[in-house]
């Protein structure tokens, strides 16, 4: 029986402790987007991009699938055009990213 309690209660402070972890994760791709990419691109939910013909990142899923930047940004994103720098992030920060941009497309 003690065992059986210890089993829900674990299973019930696991499942509290996951939505929190997701925010937080949220939070830091935000964050990385911000500091790296807005100068050139909206990050955020509305908001025009700086940069006319950076798309907003609410928008990249009627580009493409979101995971599909995984690798990209795990091995440096590179682009067509001369101005945006070469970007590259730990497994963490990918994470953080793709979970970020999940989050503010349009459902």
């Amino acid at each position: 029986m003690m065992l059986i309690r210890s089993f829900l209660v674990l299973a019930f402070v696991s499942s509290m402790a996951a939505p929190a972890v997701a925010a937080a994760d949220v939070k830091k791709g935000e964050a990385l987007l911000t500091r790296d990419c807005s100068r050139c691109h909206a990050v955020g939910l509305t908001g025009n991009s700086p940069r006319p013909d950076a798309p907003a990142f609410r928008t990249l899923a009627t580009r493409y699938p979101i995971e599909s930047l995984e690798e990209a940004l795990g091995e440096g994103i590179m682009s067509g055009h001369p101005d945006m720098p070469e970007l590259k992030y730990d497994a963490d920060d990918v994470g953080a990213i793709i979970d970020y941009l999940k989050s503010i497309q349009p459902r």
